[in-house]
């Protein structure tokens, strides 16, 4: 008789469906997706969802095999010596291997006043935003904090609306793109209506209620400030005794298996291949989803 074989993925976003669904090419191997949950969170649509356009959420049956088990729950602990996970609710649930796609949230805000800016990186985070947005009269200032891809199009999506919007970008403007990318990017804005800071001194230093703080010493004005600078992942894989790199993302080598246990790999925005992470994205969460998946099925 043929052995099941267990693999559970913990983390149910890009990254995670992405190896799940893969990992069910082999009739012998069991998947269960552990997610807090019940459906899946498209977080580029989260802007969307923040300007009332989209929900930002899809049915779980619409984007993951039948084959999949879905638990609706938190993965609180991995013990890698005695394969097992332990949940949220309590229970156990044991793996013969195990992929570690948990994703990431918002970085909080560094600065005096953070209490102030309100994040988007996660589903509630937007949720939580909407409604403060729509009780905010649409010719109030409003900064969104942060030049990648989420602060422009939440900007633009803001501007769209007809909203007065200034996006500060602590630096330069959509610095992973190319300079004619940038370029475009800047000209659309600008036709969009949305202010732009970038460049040096534009970094936020403090945020209040009615404005921000940037390190030239300019004070604007803001009824909403808006941040989406920088991602954080959770800590999971530190508090289970695994390594992680100087951000707590678990640390793998170039086939994304954990340099502390062969049963054990990674991917999306909490993986460090080679100590050398990607940028966090949803862009490189799917890749990784699938070459994690391939892994253990080679390994198998």
């Amino acid at each position: 008789m043929t052995k099941t074989i267990q693999v559970t993925v913990a983390g149910g976003g890009y990254a995670g469906v992405m190896a799940a669904n893969r990992l069910t090419q082999r009739d012998d191997v069991r998947v269960t997706l552990i997610n807090p949950r019940p459906v899946f969170v498209e977080r580029i649509r989260l802007h969307q969802l923040v300007c009332g356009i989209d929900d930002a959420v899809t049915d779980y049956r619409e984007v993951l095999s039948e084959r999949v088990d879905l638990v609706v729950d938190t993965v609180t602990r991995i013990d890698a010596a005695g394969r097992e996970v332990t949940l949220g609710s309590g229970g156990t649930l044991g793996h013969d291997h195990l992929v570690y796609a948990v994703g990431s949230g918002s970085a909080r805000p560094g600065v005096p006043g953070a209490e102030f800016a309100h994040p988007v990186a996660g589903l509630e985070e937007a949720q939580r935003l909407r409604p403060i947005l729509d009780a905010t009269p649409a010719t109030a200032p409003v900064i969104v904090v942060g030049a990648g891809p989420t602060g422009i199009e939440v900007a633009a999506e803001l501007a769209d609306t007809g909203r007065s919007v200034t996006l500060v970008c602590g630096g330069v403007l959509g610095p992973y793109l190319h300079p004619r990318g940038r370029r475009a990017v800047a000209k659309y804005l600008d036709r969009a209506g949305v202010t732009v800071l970038h460049g040096p001194g534009t970094e936020v230093t403090a945020v209040a209620a009615d404005s921000v703080r940037l390190a030239d010493g300019r004070r604007i004005a803001s009824r909403v400030t808006i941040w989406t600078a920088g991602f954080g992942v959770p800590d999971l894989a530190a508090r289970s005794g695994l390594s992680t790199d100087a951000a707590g993302r678990l640390i793998t080598d170039e086939t994304l298996t954990s340099v502390d246990d062969e049963r054990i790999v990674a991917a999306g925005d909490s993986a460090a291949p080679s100590g050398r992470a990607l940028r966090m994205s949803a862009q490189a969460a799917g890749p990784l989803g699938a070459h994690a998946a391939d892994t253990v099925l080679r390994r198998l």
